[in-house]
Parts: C-alpha cells; structure tokens; sequence
C-alpha cells in the first residue's frame, strides 16, 4: 500500500511540475510552429514516406493531407505519365499507389507548389 501511495504522489508532482510534458517534447523535435519535427519535409520524406511515386488522391482517411499555395511550398510537385522515381514527382493512380493524399484548405501536413519544371525540394 505504501508503495502504490509513493507512486500517486510521485505522479502528482510530475504532473503538476510539467515535467513530463517537457522530457516528451524533447524527445520528439518540436520545431517553432508547435508540430513535430517527423511531420514535415525532410530529405524528401514526411513520416518516413519517400514523396514520389504512384499518388492516390482520396477524400477520407489519407497518409498525407496537402495545401496547394503559390509561394513557400514544402515541396515543388510535378505530375509525370511516367518515371516518378525522383523527388516531386507524382503519378496519379486509382490503384497501387505508394501513398494517398487529400487535399485541404486548414491543417496541412505540408505544402505543395505545383511546377511544370525543377520538382523536389525549394
């Protein structure tokens, strides 16, 4: 009993200090903007997802939600027929894809710029 006792206040105090918040923020890379570091773009990957490839777009459940803008993209994204073996480069597909994405207007995992030449990284 005394044990379990030193355990609740032991938790107590770690709550209330905040302590616990902090070793878990630390652990994870939080940049500025308050996500973390594993979901932006990084070496052309986001959540260890290579960005190029086959791409279907869905309206639920996806493994990237995107905002398209103009300016200050994550990603440059080009749309292939063929060969999307390099970084932005985009197959649409409806099956076999590689990953899905959807496209939103709020709450983006990251950006893309839509480009006709030079995809990859800005």
């Amino acid at each position: 009993m005394k044990k379990y006792v030193f355990y609740v206040m032991l938790f107590s105090l770690i709550s209330a200090t905040g302590y616990a918040k902090r070793v878990y923020v630390a652990d994870n890379e939080v940049n500025e903007a308050g996500a973390f570091a594993d979901d932006k773009v990084t070496d052309c990957k986001c959540k260890g997802v290579a960005l190029y490839g086959k791409v279907k777009i869905v309206n639920s459940f996806p493994d990237f939600k995107i905002k398209v803008v103009d300016s200050f993209p994550d990603l440059r994204v080009r749309f292939v027929d063929s060969f999307p073996d390099e970084c932005g480069k985009w197959k649409i597909v409806d099956s076999f894809p590689d990953f899905t994405i959807q496209y939103v207007e709020s709450f983006p995992d990251f950006t893309i710029k839509i480009v006709e030449s030079f995809p990859g990284m800005p």
